[in-house]
C-alpha cells in the first residue's frame, strides 16, 4: 500500500507537528519538514518517527525569503512524487510597537508572514494542479479579518493570505480542478511562538486547532476557523460600525 505523502512548510509550527501527530497516528506517511532550524527540525522528525516507526521523515533547511530556495526546493519534491497533502504553517508574532519604528523589522514581519507562505503556495498549486491532485492548507490568523490597533501589522500580512486563497480558489473552480486548497484561521493557541503573550485570557490547545485543521483539510472546507467559536466571534467584530470600533481598545 502507498504511504500519504505529505509536505509541511514551517515543520517546527507547535501546531504543524500536533497535525502531522494525527496524519501519522491514522496512515503510515512519507513526510517531508521544511524549516529554518536544523536542529529542532531533528527533534519534530525524532519525536514522530517514535510515534510513527513505519513512517519516512525528511528535513531540509531552506530560506523562507529566497525564491530561489522556494523553487528550486519545491521542484525537487514533486520531481520524486506527488504530494498528498501540504500545510504552510511557518510565520512569527511580532511585537507591534517595535514594527512601527523599526522598517527593517516591518519588512522582515510582512515577508515572512505573508509573501513567503504565497510563494510557496503557488509554486504548489502549480504542481496541483498540472496532476489534479492534492490537499493544501495555509495557516493564516483570525487577526487578518480586521485591522485592530494591537497586531495590524501581522493582521495585514494575514489579511494578504486572506484575499489571495480566494483567488486561487476562484481559479481552481474555474478550472474545474479536483485540488483543494483551505485558508486556516486559528484563534490565539498555545504555542512556541505565543508563549510570552501573558494576560491575554484563555488560549486554545493546540490538539484540538490541529484537530480541527485535519477533519477540515479532509473534508474540503475552504475555510477553517479553529476553536470553531472564531467565526461567530469575527463576524461580530468585522460588522462593528467604524464609528464604535474606533473607540474600542482591541
Amino acid at each position: 500500500m502507498q504511504k500519504t505523502r505529505i509536505l509541511v512548510v514551517g515543520g517546527t509550527s507547535t501546531i504543524a507537528e500536533y497535525c502531522l501527530r494525527e496524519w501519522v497516528k491514522k496512515q503510515d506517511c512519507d513526510v517531508i519538514l521544511l524549516g529554518r532550524n536544523k536542529e529542532r527540525l531533528q527533534l519534530v522528525t525524532s519525536d514522530l518517527q517514535v510515534r510513527s516507526p513505519n513512517s519516512t521523515f525528511e528535513s531540509h533547511v531552506v530560506d523562507f525569503t529566497n525564491t530561489t530556495d522556494i523553487h528550486n526546493m519545491i521542484s525537487d519534491i514533486f520531481t520524486k512524487g506527488r504530494i498528498d497533502i501540504a500545510l504552510i504553517a511557518h510565520g512569527i508574532l511580532p511585537d507591534q510597537e517595535a514594527l512601527q519604528i523599526d522598517v527593517a523589522k516591518n519588512k522582515a514581519s510582512l515577508e515572512i508572514n505573508g509573501i513567503s507562505p504565497v510563494l510557496f503556495a503557488e509554486e504548489i498549486v502549480n504542481y496541483m494542479l498540472k496532476e489534479n491532485y492534492g490537499s493544501l492548507g495555509i495557516i493564516g490568523s483570525v487577526a487578518g479579518d480586521r485591522g485592530r490597533k494591537s497586531n495590524y501589522i501581522y493582521g495585514s500580512a494575514k489579511a494578504m493570505i486572506d484575499k489571495y486563497i480566494q483567488g486561487i480558489q476562484h481559479r481552481l473552480a474555474l478550472a474545474n480542478s479536483k485540488v483543494k486548497v483551505s485558508l486556516i484561521k486559528p484563534g490565539p493557541t498555545k504555542t512556541t511562538m505565543t508563549q510570552s503573550i501573558t494576560g491575554k485570557g484563555k488560549m486554545a490547545e493546540p490538539k484540538q486547532v490541529a484537530l480541527d485543521i485535519v477533519s477540515g483539510m479532509q473534508k474540503g472546507k475552504r475555510v477553517i476557523y479553529t476553536p470553531k467559536k472564531w467565526a461567530l466571534i469575527m463576524t461580530v467584530v468585522k460588522h462593528i460600525p467604524m464609528f464604535l470600533f474606533r473607540k474600542i481598545d482591541i
